[in-house]
């Protein structure tokens, strides 16, 4: 078994991609109130909103643990309405020597992929991790649908 993986999920949405993909993009800082089972914070650090360079951190729950990304946006793609997010720091960088995370929306449905690389054979999947940041899509589309 390797050491790098890549783990994709994807959700159907009723409220459209193009909406997950507008609060991501422009108003992360409100995903905390959206969705604050999953996520306990967002921060940026440098840059502004969600643009190449921007660094930012987010804090999630996961199991009653909380996980830290920090992470450094590396492109956004408007027209694919895609996002790669690489952590550079937090507690994920205890168990993976890399670990990014791509959102893209099209249609009706929204996609997380996670490209990482283990530090060792023993390091889990991050399939929890890719459940959480799924839940945290449908807390943000539930949101979407009641307005």
């Amino acid at each position: 078994m390797g050491l790098k993986g890549k783990l994709i999920g994807s959700i159907e949405v009723k409220c459209g991609g193009h909406l997950i993909h507008d609060i991501i993009h422009t108003n992360p800082h409100h995903i905390p109130n959206i969705a604050p089972n999953v996520l306990n914070h967002f921060e940026i650090h440098e840059g502004e909103t969600i643009k190449v360079g921007s660094i930012v951190s987010w804090k999630f729950n996961q199991g009653g643990n909380e996980i830290l990304f920090k992470d450094v946006v590396e492109s956004v793609d408007l027209e694919k309405k895609s996002i790669t997010w690489k952590v550079i720091g937090g507690n994920m960088l205890e168990l993976y020597n890399s670990f990014t995370i791509i959102t893209s929306s099209e249609h009706q449905w929204t996609t997380i992929t996670l490209l990482y690389e283990k530090k060792t054979e023993d390091t889990p999947e991050p399939l929890t991790h890719l459940g959480v940041l799924l839940n945290g899509l449908k807390d943000i589309e539930s949101h979407l649908l009641k307005k």
